[in-house]
């Protein structure tokens, strides 16, 4: 949704009709997760995609016809991949949707704080009562702001959507109807807006370079940190958010006491010198993070081992530790380097093998 919510709030602020469709959920090989959204305003303008082109026409269509009677709705697609071209999802997944009019009260704090980077949480009563499905509440880490039907849903739909907002998650509550968290009959879709995963890269060298480009593009906020200024600079790191000069295990330290670190960062340690990389993995492998990471070959690695040992680190806390860093592509060059950092980690995130596909079988997508 991030990517339609300027063009949604300058139809809501201009009066314009229109619609908004969002993936709520979805099942097997649907093309796009929860939260995937479509804008599509009155003269027939779409913005944003759920299905990146499977069901658009019909999901164009139902967007017109809502934005038109201003009655908001669900819709299922979803068929077996025998017949899915018929219907616009070759892919065989299903999605569903919670398609609404745009715009609600509670839009134009959402948006500012989404701009401003700040943790907040949209909630919206997507099956229940008539009176209330396309309810709002917005939700952020100390305060609330609209409502969806009483003060036990939304005390209990506020509570659920900052657990969600924490994890960094996306997805759907259900409660009965009342409010109480054990039933049926209402449920909210709470659509996550948590600020961007951190990935830190120690060592200012080609392939952190490489690694900061790709990390950039998963979405990453990168931050690359090395103690030599002459190496460290801003212009040998474009992909970089920031560049700090300092001991890395110093910096990391003292990311993670502010709070700035939580479990989606992933730590790249590409210094490939040990008064830089074992004090820093010393450090990085006692936090709660996604995933730690660190460059160099067998023989460099069993001496880090041995070294981390004696700093007092235990076999489990060890044993989280990725490396050689990477998976085995067989590349050589910084930039292949980094693919093979970069599907490690998207690998460990979804638990996938890191094997070809073609040698596998049964749902792409788990």
């Amino acid at each position: 949704m991030r990517d339609v919510l300027g063009e949604l709030l300058r139809a809501w602020r201009a009066g314009r009709p229109a619609a908004l469709a969002t993936v709520t959920a979805t099942w097997s090989s649907a093309p796009r997760g929860p939260g995937a959204s479509m804008l599509v305003l009155a003269d027939g303008t779409t913005v944003g995609s759920v299905s990146g082109g499977c069901v658009e026409g019909a999901v164009h269509d139902l967007c017109r016809e809502v934005a038109e009677t201003g009655a908001a709705c669900t819709a299922r697609y979803g068929v077996s991949d025998d017949d899915a071209f018929e219907v616009g999802l070759p892919c065989g997944g299903t999605i569903e949707l919670f398609v609404e009019p745009a715009g609600f009260p509670e839009l134009p704090m959402l948006v500012e704080a989404v701009d401003g980077d700040r943790p907040v949480a949209l909630l919206a009563c997507v099956e229940g009562p008539p009176d209330r499905v396309g309810r709002h509440l917005v939700v952020t880490p100390d305060g609330r702001h609209g409502s969806l039907g009483g003060d036990r849903i939304d005390d209990a739909a506020t509570d659920d959507g900052r657990g969600l907002l924490a994890a960094g998650r996306t997805g759907l509550l259900h409660y009965g109807p009342d409010g109480q968290r054990r039933g049926t009959g209402l449920t909210v879709f709470v659509h996550s807006f948590a600020p961007a995963a951190r990935m830190l890269v120690f060592g200012a060298t080609d392939h952190a370079a490489a690694v900061a480009r790709i990390g950039a593009f998963l979405g990453y906020r990168v931050t690359v940190c090395d103690a030599r200024p002459v190496f460290a600079t801003a212009g040998r790191f474009p992909g970089a958010d920031e560049v700090v000069v300092d001991w890395p295990h110093r910096h990391l330290a003292a990311e993670a006491s502010a709070g700035r670190l939580d479990g989606r960062t992933v730590v790249c340690v590409l210094t490939h010198d040990p008064k830089f990389d074992v004090p820093v993995l010393e450090v990085a492998l006692r936090l709660p993070v996604a995933y730690v990471g660190a460059m160099g070959s067998r023989r460099t690695h069993d001496e880090r081992l041995k070294r981390l040992r004696e700093a007092g680190l235990g076999e489990d806390e060890l044993a989280r530790l990725s490396s050689p860093i990477g998976l085995d592509l067989g590349g050589r060059t910084p930039e292949e380097t980094a693919v093979s950092v970069a599907a490690e980690i998207v690998a460990l995130r979804w638990n996938g093998t890191g094997g070809r596909l073609t040698g596998t079988s049964g749902p792409v997508h788990g």
